[in-house]
This record gives structure tokens, C-alpha cells and sequence, in this order.
């Protein structure tokens, strides 16, 4: 079996190291905290936010439920019998990423052109929204096998679950949203080893909807975005889980 050449975007391990380091730092707190009651002398407030945080909790695992359920109920699952070209893409894939096949399902969204990688109670999955999805059979194969690669890259790389366990870290502002973008870079860069020939495509894709998406002159998308600056374009960038589209074009090429 041939071994998978992908970069992994040098802020996404600067980042990784800076969640980990403000998690441990939160933790000690917490216990350094905690270890200072006398549970029998804990007074109402402090009751009261463990009460909320528990809640938080079990509102997350509530709505994630949601989410996986409605996709299993509703979704088209991909097997070896249903629509078994690209369930042998996916089975492609995940061999030369070295890792188990996940479950990956079809919905409908009105129409919205993304995909994304979830766990839940311990299992990952992959959905893809049906518009994505058509571009299969209208000669776009790549594109395709371009987003799932990347979505399949999320899970390779264990993003989820770095996520759930460096939660705390999220309480420092923008640091979240700065490792979060530098794992979208890494998975784009997984998807352009697997499928150099959809990562450009399937990137202006996102950025113009899949009627266009090919007469999108690249040069001057992102020489025009270059002039695009400002605060506002700069501070919505840095709230954001993903890099604008034409730097993650720029980054591939």
C-alpha cells in the first residue's frame, strides 16, 4: 500500500501545544479551587454553577443527539450496494489515510453546498450535503473525492476529539477559531494529496456554487482578494472556524 504524503499546517501543532497548555493550566485552577471547599461548606452559588455546567453538558450531548439521529433517520447511507462508486472512493481513501471506514451519509439542505465530519458517543461520521453530492454525476469527481479526503482528514487527524478534551482552552479568545482554521488547512492539504486535481475546483466551488464554479478565473478571484482588506475583513476572518476561501485556494497552490 503507498504511503500518503500530506503536510500538516505548521499552526495547527503551534496551536494544538498553546490548547493544551491553557487546558492544563484551567484544570489546575479548577482543582487547585475545588480542593480549597469543604464540600459540606460549598455555598449556593458555587452549587448552582456546577448545576449549570452539567447542564451545558447534557444540552450539547442533547442537540449533537439530535444532529446524528435526524441524519440517520433522514440521510441516504453509502454502502457497498448504494451508490458503490463512491462507497469504493471512500474505501480508497481510508486505506491510503490508514483508518476505518466511517460511516458517511447523504443529506438534503435546501440546497447549501457543504459537507462536515462529526462524533458522537464515541463514532465519527461523515455527511455530505446532497448539492455537493450531485456534483458525482455531472462530471466532477474530483471535486468530490476532494471534500470527502478532507472531511475524512478531520477524523484521521482526531480533530473532534482534541476538541471535546481541550474545551476549556476555548475560554481564551480567538484560540479556538485559530486552531480550528489551521485544521482546515492541514485537511485541504489532505484532500490535494488524494485528489490533486478537485482541490482548486472543489475549493471555488464553496466560493461560487456549482454552476460557476468552473468559469471562476483563480488568477483574478485571488487577485482581487488580495484588495479585499479592512478591519472587518481581517476580525471576521479571526472569528471564524474557517480561513477565507481564496487563502485556502492560495495555500494549495
Amino acid at each position: 500500500m503507498e504511503n500518503l504524503n500530506y503536510q500538516v499546517h505548521p499552526k495547527e501543532n503551534i496551536y494544538f501545544i498553546l490548547k493544551v497548555v491553557f487546558t492544563l493550566l484551567i484544570y489546575g485552577f479548577t482543582y487547585s479551587l475545588l480542593t480549597k471547599f469543604d464540600s459540606s461548606k460549598w455555598d449556593d452559588s458555587f452549587n448552582i454553577l456546577i448545576v449549570y455546567i452539567l447542564l451545558i453538558a447534557l444540552y450539547v450531548l442533547f442537540i449533537n443527539g439530535i444532529m446524528v439521529g435526524y441524519v440517520k433517520g433522514n440521510g441516504v447511507k453509502i454502502t457497498k450496494d448504494q451508490f458503490p462508486d463512491v462507497y469504493k472512493t471512500i474505501e480508497k481513501q481510508c486505506e491510503l489515510l490508514k483508518m476505518d471506514i466511517p460511516p458517511v451519509y447523504i443529506i438534503q439542505n435546501g440546497g447549501v453546498l457543504n459537507a462536515f465530519a462529526a462524533r458522537f458517543v464515541g463514532r465519527n461520521y461523515v455527511v455530505l450535503y446532497s448539492e455537493i453530492f450531485e456534483l458525482a454525476f455531472e462530471e466532477a469527481a474530483d471535486e468530490l473525492n476532494f471534500i470527502i479526503a478532507h472531511e475524512l482528514g478531520h477524523i484521521k487527524r482526531n480533530h473532534m476529539i482534541k476538541r471535546f478534551w481541550l474545551w476549556p482552552s476555548s475560554l481564551i479568545p480567538f484560540l479556538g477559531a485559530s486552531y480550528s482554521r489551521a485544521c482546515e488547512y492541514t485537511c485541504d492539504n489532505i484532500g490535494h494529496a488524494i485528489s490533486p486535481n478537485g482541490s482548486k475546483f472543489g475549493l471555488l466551488l464553496l466560493a461560487s456554487g456549482k454552476k460557476t464554479y468552473k468559469n471562476v478565473n483563480a488568477h483574478e478571484y485571488l487577485s482581487s482578494a488580495s484588495y479585499e482588506s479592512g478591519f472587518w475583513v481581517w476580525f471576521a476572518e479571526k472569528v471564524s472556524s474557517h480561513p477565507n476561501l481564496p487563502k485556502r485556494i492560495d495555500n494549495l497552490e
